[in-house]
């Protein structure tokens, strides 16, 4: 797993060059947000089952059909399978979080979802939603944690998305 610093490092070793006036800039904006990206992953840590819960439930308000018989979320074996899977969203998404860096999830989550998922039938789209309300879910805890400018949160969970939406499916 690369952070913003190893990345960033390793794109001007690979090209032979000494930093420059942006990678300083970049790296002054990693540091300087890397207080608030501790209490965020702090924030979303000691509420990750609340989160994850109430994101099911609005997910699946949103969705009804997906705990109806026939849908993909029907019967606790699948119900359960589905609060996992967005366990692992979350947890991965502060990681990359804390890293300032997405490299995490390609590698741990996004390399060969999409086949996992379609090979199983699980649909692309309502991960998608739940995602998103992770996300909303997310910013307002960490806004509730006193993290004034939490942009940075948007990030990992927009990655995820665009990365899974962007699929052929």
């Amino acid at each position: 797993m690369r952070d913003a610093v190893t990345t960033l490092i390793k794109n001007y070793d690979v090209a032979g060059r000494y930093f420059d006036r942006n990678a300083i800039d970049s790296l002054k904006s990693y540091f300087e947000s890397g207080t608030a990206r501790v209490q965020a992953a702090a924030a979303i840590n000691s509420n990750a089952a609340a989160i994850v819960k109430q994101a099911g439930s609005k997910l699946f308000e949103e969705l009804p059909e997906l705990i109806r018989p026939g849908g993909n979320a029907y019967t606790t074996r699948r119900y359960a399978a589905c609060l996992r899977d967005m366990d692992y969203y979350l947890r991965y998404a502060t990681y990359a979080l804390v890293a300032g860096n997405t490299n995490v999830l390609d590698e741990r989550v996004l390399q060969g979802l999409r086949e996992t998922y379609n090979s199983l039938g699980v649909p692309i789209g309502p991960t998608v939603r739940g995602v998103q309300i992770m996300k909303d879910i997310v910013k307002e805890q960490v806004a509730a944690a006193g993290v004034a400018n939490a942009a940075f949160v948007d990030e990992p969970f927009d990655h995820i998305t665009r990365e899974l939406s962007e699929q052929d499916v």
